[in-house]
């Protein structure tokens, strides 16, 4: 039996404050991540054999 889901803590002061300034600011990705990524999802697409 799977353990139960702990509740997400809330953030609060600098912590709350760092958070939304780095999900505000993502950083760049490059071509090769994103490339990296195309060819893993392409993978997993081909490997799969979901029925919906």
């Amino acid at each position: 039996m799977a353990r139960p889901i702990k509740e997400t803590p809330e953030l609060f002061g600098r912590d709350a404050e760092r958070f939304e300034k780095m999900i505000s600011q993502p950083r760049p990705v490059s071509e090769e991540e994103k490339e990296r990524a195309r060819k893993a999802y392409e993978v997993m697409k081909s490997i799969s054999n979901f029925q919906w």
